[in-house]
């Protein structure tokens, strides 16, 4: 299927009539005029509800807290995915509980198509590479991970460090893979595997039989890469962004025991871009969110959680800041996932996996 067949599905008529009615003035929520008025009525609704934007995550705790500090916003999360986030906006419809959410590249566009997004462009948008935004703001990439391997290097015995994903499939290490189909994250890793293994976003058929081998013996974790998960040990590796990777090593109570790298034979680098629901109950307080994260403080604080801005070149970082992050030379073999592509496929990828992979599980010792 073609692109332009591809994007038509992914944005159906009804989609493209709301935005038609959009551009022509028709009034979708209480939106202050500029950006002046936006603040004072942000101010007033005091509150931001987000979805997908716990503190830990791209130090969010950081753009909260300055949020609250500059505007008098107070700032609550639901820990929800990807998928979770989009179809609690679609199933609340007019009773929406929820302002932003912070979502994997592909879903962007699926939310767009679903018609549960608010377009809005942030006074940086010129500077936002044009791959990484919607060019009517229903969607800009804020910052870019690309898919790592977080090791417990203690619990390696003498099978040494996985530094390939052939040799992550080959050694008999417990991986943690998360909620494929549902987390961006963790259908990310799935494609980084596929692309090492010679697939690619629509051959994806390499990675599911080597996760089905290991989920065949046992070895396979399906649970999220939690900070409370990696301190317990539950797998010797931890299928994640570079920038979580990194930021939840900062935190553990023995982060020399643990090592962060890109896989030598392939990744895949793809981002994040909030949502602002098309009825989100404080509007000009998600609009004002979006404009800070976008700010030459909000990128900051995101570098600071260890993810790449998508400002990055017009940002002057700390040099500490930037020294925390992996060797520029780690990221050879990684490369941009093909987010229409991947949008499409990514919403088969719960049924395959399921069928092919987690079917093949070992039962529970009982």
């Amino acid at each position: 299927m073609d692109l332009q067949r591809r994007q038509s599905l992914l944005w159906p008529p009804t989609a493209l009539a709301w935005a038609a009615a959009l551009r022509a003035g028709q009034a979708l929520g209480q939106i202050a005029p500029g950006m002046e008025q936006i603040e004072a009525a942000a101010r007033k609704e005091a509150w931001l509800h987000s979805a997908g934007m716990p503190n830990y995550w791209a130090n969010w705790e950081a753009s909260w807290a300055d949020l609250k500090r500059l505007y008098g916003l107070q700032h609550r999360d639901w820990d929800l995915t990807s998928a979770e986030s989009l179809d609690r906006m679609e199933a609340e419809g007019r009773s929406g509980s929820l302002d932003l959410a912070d979502v994997g590249f592909e879903y962007g566009a699926m939310a767009r198509g679903r018609g549960i997004s608010r377009p809005h462009k942030p006074s940086h948008w010129a500077q936002i590479p044009d791959w990484a935004k919607d060019s009517e703001g229903y969607w800009a990439l804020a910052y870019t991970g690309t898919v790592a391997f977080l090791i417990n290097t203690r619990r390696l015995d003498d099978r040494g460090v996985p530094r390939s994903w052939a040799e992550l499939f080959e050694r008999g290490h417990k991986v943690l893979v998360g909620e494929v189909g549902s987390s961006a994250l963790a259908s990310a890793g799935i494609l980084a595997a596929a692309i090492a293994l010679g697939g690619h976003e629509q051959d994806l058929k390499p990675a599911l039989e080597r996760f089905a081998r290991l989920a065949a013996k046992g070895l396979l974790s399906t649970q999220s890469p939690s900070q409370g998960r990696v301190e317990a040990g539950v797998a010797d590796v931890y299928i994640t962004w570079d920038f979580l990777a990194l930021a939840m090593r900062e935190r553990l109570s023995r982060p020399r025991d643990f090592e962060v790298l890109i896989p030598s034979d392939g990744s895949v680098t793809s981002g994040y871009t909030t949502l602002i629901n098309k009825h989100a109950p404080h509007p000009n307080a998600a609009l004002l969110t979006r404009e800070y994260i976008f700010s030459d403080a909000g990128q900051t604080n995101l570098a600071r959680g260890y993810a790449r801005p998508i400002r990055i070149d017009q940002l002057k970082l700390p040099p500490a800041v930037s020294q925390a992050l992996l060797d520029p030379a780690q990221y050879r073999k990684a490369r941009a996932v093909k987010a229409f592509v991947w949008a499409w496929e990514a919403k088969k990828l719960a049924q395959s996996w399921a069928k092919d992979v987690l079917s093949q599980a070992a039962p529970a010792p009982r």
